[in-house]
């Protein structure tokens, strides 16, 4: 059995940004991945927002890393060369007690740090977005955009130029828990077995499934995993507005909030549809909700203009109904196995937090 430092489990955003943070700090990495490539679930099925940090609440792990690794993640964009812009958005208001809720949506974002937040009448924002039509809106000019694939391959290049190794198709069949660390079953073309002094658990999706099959993993503190699938829908030709618009917070999510890519054009989305098992059909059907929630703020949408895009799904560790979740860093602290860190419920703004939530891993995984 081959002893190794560190093992990373998933190859998404926030598992690069992990095998980054050990690998700067000198230890040995290894980064197990099931699938053929970096980033193939969640990580490469999103917005591609770079997230201000507004919505959270104060004091939570979402609100900390956001705001936090947002602005590590535009300074490692400058640094590195990754397509990215500082767009800004708008948070639009389409009746009364919207323009009531801008208020307080202003003053969550200013007690969790983020700056520049800024109330504009309808004139004001149909001044800088002709096209839109609202009551009022609120500006976050620290939002912008961000070229995932792009980021992903500088994570892993800055990973493997510190000696991590990257194994794909090397899906983790079991585990258990020994005197002398961590034991891993990986299967896939060339299985084998890796005895671990750290696990990180970085799965997005499959974190609570992969959490279960390690033996001496205290079952009760696995969370269920739910998924709350969005869809996404596209427009032809190019974006009728230059930055991202939101409408007010639906529960489950932003609403169906228009974003610019890095190309101008413009995709509608997400939605919230909750399923019980992974799917990324995006069912045209659906369209039609889209078309009525959109119009609330852009009325020039056109009939028959949107196409099925893609769908992301969120990694939930609550179900429908349940209050808003925090991301979950769980390590021997909180379920009492050395070496091993879990991380669950890494959804939205996981991207924007992504080198944060790695600098604290990195701590939690000692020296």
């Amino acid at each position: 059995m081959e002893t190794v430092d560190c093992v990373v489990i998933g190859a998404g955003v926030v598992g690069l940004a992990v095998a980054r943070a050990l690998a700067l700090a000198g230890r040995e990495v290894i980064v197990l991945e099931a699938a053929e490539g970096i980033g193939t679930e969640t990580s490469s099925r999103n917005s591609e927002v770079i997230h201000a940090g507004i919505y959270y609440p104060k004091g939570s792990l979402m609100a900390a890393t956001c705001v936090e690794g947002r602005r590590m993640l535009y300074a490692y964009c400058a640094e590195h060369g990754v397509p990215h812009r500082n767009c800004g958005k708008l948070i639009v208001a389409t009746n009364a007690a919207e323009s009531d809720l801008l208020l307080s949506i202003k003053g969550r974002a200013e007690a969790n740090g983020v700056e520049g937040m800024r109330l504009l009448s309808a004139a004001e924002a149909v001044a800088m977005e002709p096209n839109l039509q609202c009551t009022a809106a609120l500006l976050s000019p620290a939002t912008g955009i961000v070229d995932s694939h792009s980021y992903m391959l500088a994570l892993q290049g800055d990973a493997e130029a510190q000696g991590a190794m990257l194994a794909f198709h090397s899906p983790v069949n079991s585990g258990r828990v020994t005197d002398d660390g961590i034991e891993i079953e990986v299967g896939g073309t060339e299985p084998m077995a890796l005895r671990c002094r750290v696990v990180v658990n970085s799965a997005g999706l499959h974190a609570p499934a992969i959490a279960q099959k390690i033996a001496g993993m205290p079952s009760g503190r696995i969370p269920t995993a739910y998924y709350a699938k969005g869809n996404y829908f596209t427009l032809a030709g190019r974006s009728p507005f230059s930055r991202l618009i939101y409408p007010v917070p639906v529960p489950g999510g932003l609403g169906v909030h228009i974003t610019v890519d890095l190309g101008d054009q413009a995709k509608f989305g997400p939605d919230v549809e909750w399923i019980p098992s992974i799917d990324y059909n995006v069912d045209p059907h659906r369209a039609n909700k889209f078309y009525a929630a959109v119009r609330r703020y852009w009325p020039g949408l056109k009939d028959g203009a949107l196409q099925p895009g893609y769908a992301g799904i969120r990694p939930k560790i609550v179900p429908q109904g349940a209050p808003a979740q925090d991301f979950t860093i769980q390590g021997p602290a909180e379920h009492g196995v050395p070496g091993l860190i879990n991380l669950f419920g890494i959804e939205s703004p996981g991207l924007t937090a992504s080198l944060a939530l790695a600098e604290r891993v990195r701590a939690i995984a000692g020296p």
